[in-house]
């Protein structure tokens, strides 16, 4: 499989358990009134594209920045309005996106400008989807200069697998090659300049990626 991203990339958001109900008092508030009943989602586009083991550019005039890590699907083939029980007969393989943005204080609108910097978006080698049946006993790892920053086990996802793609194909049609990053940990990780970032579930997968130098 190849590990460059190649198709549409679309992210879940909220689509942590825990954090969903750490925010059940927020979502009960305007502008919101109620918790989402629909996947949450955003694209990362082609100018986000990059992969393990490349630099990411610190923002330019910003001062902060954050990543999140996420079990990303690959599609191997078309997928529409499929059903869970058929859902993965459409996935070639499993692999790990990391997601650099700016912090964003509310989930109201798509923050644009927070999610579109340029090579934000990393995949790992990815590997076949057999090699990781059982990734909803797995833990995703995230570790900042070899130091654990936070741990995200995949039992925590609101929507499973087979759950999101039936629900994203009666949205979109997803094509070979498209990325569906399936959920992130409530809280992104802070960064700084020149910080090594590792990701890890299992044995499997691992992605890095370090961030480059701001002005």
């Amino acid at each position: 499989m190849n590990a460059k991203l190649q198709g549409k990339v679309v992210c879940v958001a909220l689509n942590d358990s825990q954090q969903l109900e750490n925010l059940a008092d927020t979502f009960e508030q305007p502008p919101y009134k109620a918790l989402p009943t629909e996947p949450v989602l955003y694209f990362k586009p082609h100018n986000t594209w990059n992969q393990d083991n490349h630099a990411i550019e610190w923002p330019a005039k910003q001062n902060e920045l954050v990543v999140g890590a996420s079990l990303a699907v690959i599609i191997g083939k078309r997928c529409c309005r499929v059903t869970q029980k058929e859902a993965l007969n459409h996935v070639e393989g499993f692999a790990l996106l990391h997601d650099f943005s700016l912090p964003e204080a509310s989930y109201y609108r798509p923050d644009i400008k927070g999610k579109c910097i340029d090579k934000s978006a990393t995949i790992s080698v990815p590997v076949l989807t057999s090699d990781l049946s059982n990734y909803k006993e797995l833990e995703l790892v995230t570790a900042v200069n070899g130091s654990v920053k936070r741990y995200f086990p995949l039992s925590r996802l609101e929507r499973d697998v087979e759950q999101l793609l039936e629900k994203i194909s009666r949205i979109m049609t997803l094509e070979k090659g498209d990325v569906i990053a399936v959920g992130f940990a409530g809280e992104r990780v802070e960064l700084q300049p020149y910080d090594h970032v590792t990701s890890s579930l299992g044995e499997v997968l691992r992605l890095e990626n370090i961030v480059a130098g701001g002005e």
